[in-house]
């Protein structure tokens, strides 16, 4: 859970609302990375259909409406839970007092609306049913509608924590102009809220990870001092699981003869010895080690050696975030939209919406990225594995 730990030095634990008041809400989110805490009893949550977009005036109507469904009335003895509420400019929880478990968790761009109703709060969050932006069949008015989720609490500081609240969400939109290179000036109304809520985290790795059929351990028998026969490459930065990727494999090794590998693969642990977070030149002397063994056992993900991008553009004036020299990608800017779709740092291009660019000149790839606006579809491998596989580098075999 988020309660401060007895290791955490002052500056790493989240801020009490008792400290609230001796804080000006800018210095209370920005000075405080980690966030702020505050105590309340949480009373209920129940689901309200809402427009995608409505008025002020139409969400303070919900969020009474949310209140009136939950709140006990007169005289009658109210449900409720001692809960801490959790609030940064990345997420709103809400955790059990007791045990600190996490009862809600939301990304904060998911919170569409909050209201201090005397001393109570609610917290209004999307809820997007699968499909429902997708389905052409569905009429034009059910694509507005959408499914809110309203927690109702009740606090002393119900006020001081609409405001924390809000103060996250200026804290968070300054990061995202300052990350995306934008003049807030140059944004139309509503431009923002529509961009968060098309950028819902676009990653194929974490999908493809999460699927143990992907996960496989490999048991490799051999003569001691007959070498593994592989050659590995770093995964890139910005890799989800950074570990070294199988980038080619000794014709007639014991690597190849076990069948069970593939270039793109990545090796997890060798002999029960995680690889991961490791530097290359560890990982290499590690697998250099296994020569004098006559049993091998890998854990691997099985992975295609192209890995696949999606960014999603809504303007030109967003900045894609990363730079690229000679189609390989050489830097990627924290928080941007290159790296929320799976851009990898050491990468090389090689499609871009399913044209190949391995044989484009820099001039043009940079152009057509430039002018990309909308999903782009990007495939890249690592650039080492490309050298490897297209015979510019010869592969050093451990």
């Amino acid at each position: 859970g988020l309660a401060p730990c007895p290791g955490c030095t002052p500056a790493q634990r989240p801020m009490r609302a008792g400290d609230w008041h001796r804080q000006t809400p800018a210095t209370l989110i920005n000075g405080n990375k980690r966030g702020v805490i505050f105590g309340a009893k949480y009373l209920g949550s129940t689901q309200i259909k809402s427009d995608k977009h409505p008025s002020t005036n139409a969400r303070m109507a919900q969020a009474q409406e949310a209140v009136d469904r939950i709140k006990a009335p007169e005289g009658e003895t109210q449900p409720m839970t001692e809960v801490d509420l959790f609030i940064s400019t990345q997420r709103i929880k809400v955790l059990t007092a007791d045990t600190q478990e996490a009862m809600m968790d939301h990304a904060l761009q998911m919170i569409s609306y909050i209201a201090d109703i005397g001393k109570i709060v609610v917290l209004m969050a999307r809820r997007k049913r699968k499909g429902q932006d997708t389905d052409p069949l569905s009429s034009p008015a059910l694509q507005k509608k959408c499914t809110m989720i309203c927690h109702v609490f009740s606090s002393e500081d119900a006020q001081i924590i609409a405001q924390a609240i809000g103060q996250a969400f200026g804290v968070a939109y300054q990061q995202f102009l300052s990350a995306n290179g934008i003049k807030a000036s140059d944004l139309r109304p509503g431009e923002y809220s529509d961009y968060l809520e098309s950028q819902e985290l676009y990653n194929g790795d974490l999908a493809h990870f999460s699927d143990s059929q992907n996960l496989r351990d490999v048991a490799i028998t051999k003569p001691p001092g007959e070498i593994l026969g592989l050659a590995v490459v770093e995964s890139g930065w910005g890799s989800i699981l950074p570990t070294v990727v199988v980038a080619n494999l000794l014709h007639g090794g014991p690597a190849e003869r076990s069948g069970e590998l593939s270039i793109g693969d990545r090796i997890m642990s060798v002999n029960g010895t995680s690889l991961v977070g490791l530097p290359i030149t560890t990982c290499q002397n590690i697998i250099r080690d296994l020569k004098s063994q006559k049993y091998v056992k890998l854990s691997i993900v099985h992975c295609p050696p192209v890995t696949m991008a999606i960014i999603r553009r809504p303007d030109p004036k967003f900045q894609l975030g990363f730079s690229v020299e000679d189609g390989i990608i050489c830097s990627l800017m924290r928080g941007g939209i290159a790296e929320r779709g799976g851009i990898r740092v050491g990468h090389r291009i090689i499609e871009i919406n399913g044209q190949s660019v391995v044989a484009t000149p820099h001039d043009k790839i940079i152009q057509t990225l430039t002018n990309a606006i909308g999903e782009i579809h990007l495939k890249t491998m690592p650039a080492s594995t490309y050298r490897l596989l297209t015979g510019q580098e010869q592969p050093v075999f451990l």
